[in-house]
């Protein structure tokens, strides 16, 4: 998935957002039979449709039109639901707007972060430090970890698992900023402690998600791994993190 993601991104930028749509449908498809388990009606088609339209005006039009685009698919997903019965409307109507939240929204900021001249650059960063996080703490948590850091929500997640992600973000910043978009070291640093709670924070949310459905994996589309779902679930909440970062640390647009 990562090696798709970088040969996209440094050839043709459209095709790795169109990459970036594919991926977040699959995981959206997977969170729908997820609670569709549990007998809640996903509105699929509006938050889908909403939430790829969005995503492209991110990249071409900017933020605006986003929050137009969001907005108006909220009430298609509140008219869509109308078709049922009312018994479910309020929970399936909430599950929608989650969804679109939770899936959509979080990508169009890849998509703003995309479409600027070194935009190419601000997603690699993203990418690493995502990366950062979870190798870090898998390695970190295979060879140390005793202490667990969730037992309720993530049984595996340790807190040597958290200190190795730590390290590995913290290091993966102060090297990654500075080459990639000629930050100062110390804006590396923080960005990297800021993705190290995202992506916990993102993990530790789709655990609980899961364990409130009662169910392993998301869904079953890579062996091994479970769903695309329990791949994404770092980067999905570290998007908006690194965009608002590299706005603040790395302004001006220069093209490498």
């Amino acid at each position: 998935m990562g090696g798709l993601a970088i040969l996209t991104l440094f050839t043709v930028k459209v095709a790795f957002l169109f990459y970036m749509a594919v991926v977040i449908g699959i995981a959206l498809w997977e969170l729908s039979r997820a609670v569709g388990a549990r007998g809640i009606r996903l509105p699929v088609v509006p938050v889908g449709a909403g939430g790829a339209v969005a995503v492209a005006l991110a990249y071409w039009r900017g933020e605006r039109r986003v929050l137009a685009c969001l907005a108006l698919t909220v009430i298609a997903v509140l008219a869509w639901r109308l078709r049922g019965e009312a018994a479910g409307y309020l929970r399936d109507v909430t599950a929608g707007i989650f969804a679109l939240a939770y899936l959509p929204l979080m990508a169009c900021f890849v998509g703003l972060m995309l479409t600027v001249p070194d935009g190419p650059w601000r997603i690699l960063l993203f990418i690493i430090l995502a990366v950062c996080s979870d190798v870090g703490g898998y390695f970190a948590g295979i060879l140390l970890g005793h202490h667990p850091m969730a037992p309720a929500i993530s049984p595996k997640k340790t807190w040597e698992g958290f200190g190795g992600s730590a390290v590995a973000c913290i290091a993966g910043g102060a090297i990654g900023l500075p080459l990639l978009l000629d930050g100062a070291i110390w804006q590396g640093i923080l960005i990297g402690v800021a993705v190290l709670a995202a992506a916990t924070l993102g993990d530790l949310t789709e655990s609980m998600i899961k364990r409130d459905l009662e169910i392993k994996d998301m869904g079953s589309v890579l062996p091994g791994h479970g769903g695309v779902l329990d791949r994404i679930d770092s980067l999905v909440l570290s998007a908006p993190v690194v965009w608002l970062l590299l706005l603040v640390f790395v302004p001006h647009l220069h093209q490498h």
